[in-house]
């Protein structure tokens, strides 16, 4: 039972992060063509804004809240002021992102102490599990149920995914797609900010924490293809089974391995990715 346990627990850990640090990305890149290099430093930038206000004195839900924010703020300005002008050259975006980057790392350039897991912890079989992981798992789920509901129960998804898709007919019936865009890309730079801050109580931050997160980000994503639930979601499910069973039976390392075999199986199968595969196979 406890084995049964622990291997639940390890899948529900992975799922929770492949999820929480790939659907910004899954934003950016799977609705708005964009390769956005610099979504792992979106995600310092939240653990590190998350982990400064918490020093400050502010209670860590309205910290994390504040490093999402400051990361969405700092999406819609880099969106506004170099990538609106890259839209359909992919290259020239990867290079700019690439750029941002750079320019973060040198501003975020020191290791920071993290403030410490709260919650503590519980004990099932004689093994010891983090109630703070079992609340990131929760927060998956009400994270993709939200975007749900809010790209297709909402009038302003559906303008955003309506712009993105059309952007002509949307200018032509009066929608500010330039707005949309902008509003759009924040959305998903703050999600990856919320993603920093969730987890910046687990892990001492450096400057390249964001590298972590981007690998599997893009393994999530590219797995997933260009839909987010559709895609990202099933993905992540996928990529969690393998990561928690290899890990389980042959250490972390084999884990990460069994990811990249995936990923090499998933596109060289399916190039569109699981998303392209379920909506092809709709048609």
């Amino acid at each position: 039972m406890s084995t049964l346990f622990s291997f639940l627990f390890q899948f529900g850990d992975a799922f929770a992060f492949l999820v929480i640090a790939s659907m910004g990305l899954a934003i950016i890149f799977g609705m708005m063509g964009v390769i956005n290099l610099a979504h792992g430093e979106f995600i310092m930038c939240g653990a590190y804004t998350t982990v400064s206000l918490a020093q400050l004195g502010l209670p860590l839900p309205l910290a994390i809240l504040g490093g999402s924010i400051t990361a969405g703020l700092i999406g819609m300005v880099l969106e506004r002021t170099i990538i609106r002008h890259l839209y359909h050259r992919p290259l020239d975006s990867i290079v700019a992102t690439w750029g941002a980057t750079q320019g973060v790392l040198i501003v975020l350039g020191s290791t920071m102490q993290g403030v410490g897991t709260p919650l503590g912890s519980f004990t099932v079989g004689g093994f010891s599990y983090s109630t703070y992981r079992v609340v990131l798992m929760g927060i998956a789920v009400l994270l993709l149920v939200s975007l749900y509901l809010f790209f297709y129960h909402t009038r302003a998804g559906v303008i955003a995914r309506a712009t993105i898709q059309l952007p002509r007919m949307a200018r032509a019936t009066g929608v500010d797609t330039g707005k949309v865009y902008t509003l759009t890309f924040g959305l998903g730079a703050a999600l990856a900010g919320l993603a920093g801050g969730l987890y910046a109580p687990t892990m001492t931050l450096v400057p390249t924490m964001g590298a972590t997160f981007m690998v599997e980000s893009f393994v999530t994503v590219v797995i997933g293809g260009g839909d987010i639930f559709l895609g990202a979601a099933p993905a992540a499910a996928i990529l969690a089974v393998i990561r928690s069973g290899m890990t389980a039976w042959q250490g972390q390392l084999f884990g990460q391995i069994g990811l990249l075999i995936t990923v090499i199986i998933v596109i060289r199968l399916l190039p569109g990715g699981l998303s392209g595969w379920i909506l092809g196979g709709r048609k």
